[in-house]
C-alpha cells in the first residue's frame, strides 16, 4: 500500500512539473528547504542528489524523493520548481522525548533501555512507528530469555509540543514459566538421569530460587544440547544426533515441557592416529602429547585436548596462530576411525613492544622485572601467561589482563598489552576483641608492601593488650639484585604474658634482631635463608607449673641464643590472594647455634593445593607436620617454643591454642609436635560480583598438638567460613562445630580474625 501511494506521489510531482513547464529538464540555480524545525537545512542537501547548478529532470524526481525518505527523518516529502528553483517541501517525523517505562521488575530500567537503544529507540532519536514495533519484539524476546511468558506490554505514544513524543510502556511481567519436564526419548545406552545430571536446566527443586535452574530459556538449552552431544561424542558414539527439540508450555504459561529425541548410533574405536603438515617441532615431542591411540574408544574431548596441546607447543615456538585441525576418517563398516591431526604453525610471530598500563603507582620497572616473555623476541604464549600469574602473585594490583593484537601492516608481529588495576598496597591490619581470659585486646601492623612504588616492603607493628607488647620494624627489599636475591632484616622488642594468652602461667621480654635473604632456584622455586640474634628473659611466679620450674632449675631463666635457619618453598598459585589454581609447599629447618645458651632445632613442612571446580569455585586441601626437640646439653624443645592447636588460624571451633596437653596446673601446655589438616571448598558469595576479594566456604579440620605423632589425639571440626579483603586488611570468620571434643578442650562455635593473612 506504502509503495502505490509513493508510486502515485511521484505520478503527481511529474505531471507538476511538466505542468509547470513544458520541458523534461532544467538549470537548477537555487534550492530552497521548507517545513525544517529540527533537521539542518545542511543534512538535506547532503542527502539530496542535485545540487546548485546541475540539470534536474523529471526522471531524478523519484531517485531524490527515494533518497530523502531513506534517511528516516521525514513523513512527508514533496518537490516543486518556481522558475529555475527547486523547493523541497518537508513534514518531519516528531523526536522522542521521553521514555518511561513501569512494571518491570524483573529486569532493571537500565537495561532494558540499553536494548532499545540497540533497536533504535532512545530518547532524542526520531520516532518511528516500525521501531516501536521493533521495540515490542524485543522486550519479549529479553522477558522471555528469563522465562517471563505471561508478559504483556501496553504502549501509549504522546504528543507534546515542538513536534515530540512521549512513550510510556506499561509491562506486566507475569510469573516466571517453571520446567514441569524434561523427557529424553531415543537413549538406550544411558539412562535419562544419567544425562539429565550434566544438563543446566532442571526441573524445580530446593536450590531453584537461587540457581534458576528451573526457568527455561533458548540458550540455556542449546548449551544443555552441545553438553549432551560432548557427552555422548566423548564415548565414542561419533554418529550420535539429536534429531528434534519440542518446547511446550501450557496454555496458562506457567509450565514448560521439553522433549528431547536422540539417535545415539554406534561405539567407534580409533585405528590409527596420525600426525601430519608442517611439524616444525621435533615430531617425538609432539608425539608425547597426543592423548589418543589405537584401539581406545575415539573420545572428541581427548582429540580436542591433543589438539590444544601440540598447538599451545607450538606457540611456545613462537607460532602464535598456529592451527591444529582434527581430521577423522570414518569406516562405517568396522566402526573404526583413523584420526590425522593436520598441523599447520602458519608465520613465526614476534613481540613488538610490550606495554603496561594502570600502574599509576607502581614503576614501570617493578612490572617489567616479572616478565618472562621479552621484546623483540619470538612470542610465547605460555611465557605471556606466565608473566601475567607473577604480576597477579606481587600483590599490588586487584586485577591483572593481557591483551596480544596484532601490529597493523605486519603478519609476523604482536604487541603485548598488560593491564593492571591497581589496589592500596599499604595494610593496616588491626584486632579488637573481649574474653574472659584476656580482657580487651587491642594490636595493630602498619605495613606498606610496595613503598613508592618501589616493590620494597617496609612493616612497623605494634601490639598493646593484656597478652602481648610489641614493637618492631622490618625491611624487605625483593630484587636486592637483577637476578632476584632478595635482603631484609628486622628489629624488635616484645614482652608476653601467657597466661593471658590462655596458656602456661609465665612471661618473657625478648629483644630480637634478623637478616634474611633469598635465592631463586628457577621459576617456581626459592630458597631463604636467616640469621637471628635473640635474648629472652624469663619470668616466672609462684604459679608457674612444675614442668616451668623444672625447665628454669635446669636452664636458668635468661638465654641469649644465635639461630640460623633455611626454608625452601615451591609455589605454584595463580595469585598471592585468594587463589583458586596451583599449590605451594613449604620446608623449614631452624638450629640454634652450638654454644647457644639453649640448643634446639625447629622442622617444619606445609603444603597446599587449590583444585578449580568453576568459575569462583574451588577445592582446598591443606596440610602441616612440625616437630622440634633438644639437643647438646638443652634435653628437649622449651616450652616456650612449644606448638599449639585450636583458633581461627588453626583447628576452627576450638577455643585458641586449647587442644593438647596441660600442665601441672592444667593450662595449655603445647607440644613438640603439631599436625593439620584441613579440606575446604571455597565459592563465591550469592549476588556478589568481586569473587577476587570476598569468598565463603564450607570446611573440615583436624589437628593436634602432642609430644609425639599421636593420630588418635587429632581432633575435628565442620562448619563455614567466610573471608573479605577489606580496605583496612583481612577479615576472616567462621562458625565451626567440633566432632570430638576432649573433656580438657575449650570450644569456641563462633571466631574471627582481623588483619591475619589468609
Amino acid at each position: 500500500m506504502r509503495i502505490k501511494l509513493f508510486h502515485l506521489m511521484v505520478l503527481a510531482l511529474l505531471l507538476m512539473f511538466q505542468s509547470a513547464k513544458g520541458e523534461d529538464s532544467f538549470l537548477v540555480e537555487n534550492i530552497q528547504v521548507h517545513g525544517l524545525q529540527r533537521i539542518s537545512a545542511g543534512t538535506v542537501y547532503n542527502y539530496l542528489p542535485v545540487s546548485v547548478g546541475e540539470e534536474f529532470s523529471l526522471e531524478k524526481v523519484g531517485i531524490a524523493i527515494k533518497a530523502l525518505f531513506k534517511t528516516g527523518f521525514f513523513k512527508d516529502i514533496s518537490l516543486e520548481r518556481e522558475g529555475s528553483t527547486l523547493i523541497v517541501k518537508v513534514v518531519e517525523r516528531p523526536s522522542i522525548s521521553k521514555i518511561i517505562i513501569d512494571g518491570n521488575n524483573d529486569l532493571s530500567t537500565e537495561d532494558l533501555t540499553t536494548a532499545l537503544k540497540q533497536i533504535g529507540l532512545s530518547e532524542g532519536k526520531v520516532f518511528n512507528q516500525q521501531t516501536l514495533d521493533k521495540m515490542e519484539q524485543e522486550l519479549r524476546r529479553q522477558y522471555f530469555s528469563h522465562g517471563k511468558y505471561g508478559l504483556k506490554i501496553t504502549t501509549e505514544v504522546s504528543l507534546l509540543t515542538r513536534n515530540r513524543v512521549g512513550i510510556h510502556i506499561d509491562i506486566s511481567e507475569g510469573r516466571v514459566a517453571k520446567i514441569k519436564q524434561i523427557n529424553l526419548v531415543g537413549n538406550a545406552v544411558f539412562d535419562n538421569e544419567v544425562l539429565l545430571d550434566k544438563f543446566a536446566l532442571s526441573t524445580t527443586n530446593w536450590l531453584s530460587f537461587y540457581s534458576k535452574d528451573d526457568q527455561y530459556s533458548k540458550q540455556k538449552l542449546s548449551a544443555d544440547l552441545e553438553r549432551l552431544r560432548s557427552y555422548y561424542l566423548d564415548r565414542g558414539y561419533i554418529n550420535f544426533s539429536i534429531e528434534s527439540t519440542q518446547v511446550a508450555i501450557t496454555p496458562d504459561k506457567q509450565s514448560i515441557y521439553v522433549t528431547i529425541n536422540v539417535k545415539e548410533g554406534a561405539v567407534f574405536v580409533l585405528d590409527k592416529v596420525k600426525l601430519s603438515g608442517n611439524l616444525v617441532v621435533d615430531p617425538e615431542e609432539l608425539i608425547k602429547l597426543v592423548q589418543v591411540g589405537p584401539g581406545e574408544i575415539f573420545s572428541r574431548k581427548n582429540a580436542t585436548e591433543t589438539s590444544r596441546a601440540i598447538a599451545d607447543r607450538l606457540g611456545d615456538e613462537g607460532f602464535a596462530f598456529a592451527n591444529v585441525n582434527m581430521v577423522p576418517e570414518i569406516d562405517v563398516a568396522l566402526k573404526t576411525v583413523t584420526m590425522t591431526f593436520f598441523v599447520d604453525p602458519g608465520k613465526r610471530v614476534y613481540v613488538r613492544r610490550i606495554n603496561m598500563k594502570g600502574n599509576t603507582k607502581t614503576r614501570d620497572e617493578v612490572l617489567r622485572r616479572e616478565l618472562r616473555q621479552m621484546e623483540s623476541s619470538w612470542a610465547s604464549m605460555s611465557k605471556i601467561e606466565r608473566s601475567k600469574t607473577r604480576l597477579a602473585r606481587l600483590g599490588y594490583f586487584e586485577d591483572v589482563s593481557v591483551e596480544t593484537p596484532p601490529v597493523v601492516g605486519t603478519a609476523d608481529q604482536i604487541d603485548v598489552n598488560y593491564t593492571v588495576v591497581e589496589k592500596a598496597s599499604g595494610n593496616l591490619s588491626a584486632g579488637v576483641g573481649f574474653s574472659q581470659n584476656q580482657g580487651i585486646v587491642f594490636n595493630a601492623n602498619v605495613s606498606q608492601d610496595n613503598v613508592f612504588g618501589s616493590g620494597k616492603r617496609v612493616n612497623l607493628a605494634f601490639n598493646n593488650s593484656d597478652v602481648l607488647t610489641r614493637y618492631s620494624v622490618g625491611y624487605f627489599d625483593p630484587y636486592f639484585t637483577l637476578d632476584g636475591v632478595s635482603l631484609g632484616f628486622n628489629l624488635g622488642y616484645s614482652a608476653r604474658d601467657a597466661e593471658e594468652a590462655n596458656v602456661s602461667r609465665y612471661s618473657t621480654d625478648d629483644i630480637y634482631a634478623g637478616l634474611n635473604f633469598g635465592l631463586p632456584l628457577n621459576e617456581f622455586d626459592r630458597l631463604r635463608f636467616n640469621i637471628d640474634l635473640k635474648h629472652t628473659d624469663l619470668n616466672t611466679s609462684d604459679r608457674s607449673s612444675d614442668q616451668i620450674r623444672e625447665f628454669t632449675k635446669n636452664n636458668g631463666s635468661s638465654y641469649l641464643n644465635l639461630s640460623t635457619s633455611v626454608g625452601w618453598t615451591h609455589d605454584t598459585l595463580n595469585r598471592a590472594i585468594f587463589p583458586d589454581e596451583g599449590g605451594q609447599q613449604r620446608f623449614s629447618a631452624m638450629v640454634t647455634i652450638p654454644g647457644s645458651d639453649l640448643e634446639y632445632y625447629k622442622l617444619s613442612y606445609k603444603q597446599q593445593q587449590y583444585f578449580p571446580i568453576a568459575k569462583g569455585v574451588a577445592f582446598r586441601l591443606f596440610g602441616e607436620v612440625a616437630y622440634g626437640d633438644g639437643y647438646g646439653d638443652t634435653d628437649e624443645l622449651p616450652f616456650f617454643e612449644h606448638y599449639y592447636a585450636g583458633g581461627v588460624q588453626s583447628v576452627r571451633g576450638y577455643d585458641d591454642n586449647t587442644i593438647g596437653p596441660r600442665d601441672s596446673r592444667d593450662d595449655p601446655f603445647g607440644g613438640s609436635t603439631k599436625i593439620i589438616g584441613k579440606a575446604e571448598l571455597f565459592f563465591p558469595v550469592p549476588f556478589v560480583e568481586d569473587v577476587k576479594s570476598i569468598r565463603i566456604g564450607s570446611f573440615i579440620d583436624a589437628g593436634t598438638v602432642s609430644d609425639g605423632f599421636d593420630i588418635g589425639e587429632l581432633r575435628y571440626s565442620v562448619g563455614l567460613s567466610g573471608e573479605w579483603l577489606s580496605p583496612f586488611g583481612a577479615l576472616a570468620v567462621s562458625f565451626a562445630i567440633p566432632m570430638n571434643a576432649g573433656s580438657d578442650d575449650e570450644e569456641q562455635v563462633f571466631q574471627f580474625s582481623f588483619g591475619s593473612g589468609f
